[in-house]
């Protein structure tokens, strides 16, 4: 029997052509989660390397330790909020390709320094894709994608950047497994070069975002690209965007700090500013440390980074596959939960069981036999730990992880949305620098008292999902808008 007419929309709306320019897309975020977490394996060797154990300028090792980390996070704030007009102004995919070259470059630069402050000058280059790329996948996947689909077709940017953590997890404890020496970490940010060399080939085959050339005055151009990617109604869309754009009354150009966004805007910043204290880019960054400062060895503390790195990437492959029909909001609401719970239970691990973590450290530290009643102390707390934190990781995949990219992606009209995705990623970044470089210099005065923070901060969020967030799904760019009452 054939289709209806319904179901052969369906089967329209999503075709190989539209799948693997979201696929190539989505690659700017595998290199956002594998350059961004690659960094968790080399903290050690960085600290050796560039003197980073001692004081300097009256501030302790670990205010610069955190410092060199969020370097990167530095550039991710830069690159946020500049990619907005020239993404406006040359494309989506021309934006994309630059970001790609500087994947390369900062890949290849940070695995050869010889000084510090040239380390620095290459991460804060990959920092700078690394925010561009969060803003400009996710934005050219929304823009290309049908509304019924759009949910699932941008989260594949955050299944790419969890798969990339996790890649950048198994790489640092496979390139520890090699004995590579000295030259073991350079290695471990060095190979982020292949990837990246990949996502700048594959762009060059990648149409432009129809909804930019709309806004380009490119009209036929969109039209053939939307038939490419699927469209059953060509000039439907095109009526919309051009309704969205509205160019007789609002100028391309217009004030984005208005009363008329200042609704997107609130949005906006408030998810963008709850990711980030769940201190999630801690558990990226610093994932074999905390393992480490809850008595693993390296080894040990790498595999386990592999482990939440897999759980990250299961959970979000859940979170996509209902994301259309279960809803941002109930995501979000379920995602805080869990934030809570393990949240909650890794701070009181670390109020009870943080003297034989430091008991079992300095006796290992120094050569000494562990007492019996040290070692499971220690060990029960360990394992709390772990299990905590894969439950936190899942709560986060699931909720903030699967929702963040695509609500920012989507609350936005198509004649700010560059800016609007600039404001949101610049907001993420600028949190995530601050959480990456006091981490350090916190956890090291009280890991409870760190986890603790982060646990009032996800209470806060439930309440604000629960009475501010507006439900996007299945709704078209075009009718968001409207609902949010924006002209």
């Amino acid at each position: 029997m054939p289709p209806v007419a319904g179901e052969r929309n369906r089967v329209l709306k999503i075709n190989g052509y539209l799948l693997g320019c979201v696929v190539v897309a989505a690659l700017g975020g595998l290199l956002f989660g594998f350059d961004a977490a690659v960094v968790s394996g080399t903290t050690e060797a960085l600290k050796k390397v560039f003197q980073l154990e001692d004081s300097w300028l009256g501030l302790p090792g670990s205010f610069w330790l955190g410092f060199t980390v969020a370097s990167a996070m530095i550039g991710t704030i830069v690159g946020s909020i500049a990619v907005g007009r020239p993404t406006d102004r040359f494309g989506r995919r021309t934006v994309l390709i630059a970001i790609a070259a500087l994947y390369v470059i900062s890949s290849l630069g940070t695995a050869l320094p010889r000084h510090w402050t040239t380390f620095l000058l290459f991460r804060f280059m990959g920092g700078l894709a690394i925010g561009g790329a969060s803003v400009v996948s996710p934005m050219y996947i929304a823009e290309i994608s049908p509304a019924a689909y759009r949910g699932r077709l941008v989260a594949v940017t955050q299944f790419n950047i969890v798969f990339g953590i996790l890649l950048a997890f198994f790489s640092n404890y496979l390139i520890a497994q090699m004995d590579l020496g000295d030259n073991e970490w350079r290695w471990m940010f060095g190979v982020v070069a292949v990837p990246s060399a990949i996502f700048f080939l594959l762009l060059f085959v990648t149409p432009n975002s129809p909804r930019w050339l709309v806004a380009q005055g490119r009209t036929e151009e969109a039209r053939r690209i939307f038939r490419r990617l699927g469209a059953d109604d060509v000039e439907g869309e095109l009526g919309d965007i051009r309704a969205s754009l509205d160019t007789a009354h609002h100028s391309l150009r217009e004030p984005f700090f208005r009363k008329s966004y200042r609704t997107p805007i609130l949005l906006v910043v408030a998810i963008a500013v709850f990711n980030q204290l769940s201190g999630i880019n801690a558990l990226m960054f610093y994932a074999p440390a905390i393992f480490s400062m809850a008595g693993a060895d390296k080894s040990a503390a790498l595999l386990q980074a592999v482990a939440v790195g897999g759980t990250n990437l299961v959970f979000t492959i859940a979170a996509m596959a209902i994301i259309d029909h279960f809803g941002r909001r109930r995501l979000m609401i379920v995602g805080s939960i869990g934030y809570i719970l393990s949240l909650g239970a890794t701070a009181w691990a670390f109020y009870s069981y943080g003297d034989a973590f430091a008991a079992a450290a300095d006796a290992v530290r120094s050569g000494a036999a562990v007492p019996a009643s040290v070692a499971a102390a220690a060990s029960s707390g360990a394992l709390t730990v772990l299990i905590s934190l894969l439950v936190f990781i899942a709560s986060h995949a699931f909720g903030q992880g699967a929702v963040i990219w695509v609500f920012i992606s989507e609350i936005f009209p198509n004649r700010v949305r560059a800016r609007g995705q600039a404001l949101g990623s610049f907001t993420h970044w600028f949190m995530a620098a601050a959480v990456t470089w006091t981490f350090p210099v916190f956890a090291k005065l009280s890991g409870g008292h760190t986890f603790a923070f982060y646990t009032v901060m996800m209470v806060l969020q439930l309440l604000w999902v629960w009475f501010i967030m507006p439900e996007t799904k299945g709704a078209s760019l075009e009718e968001i808008q409207c609902k949010l009452g924006i002209e």
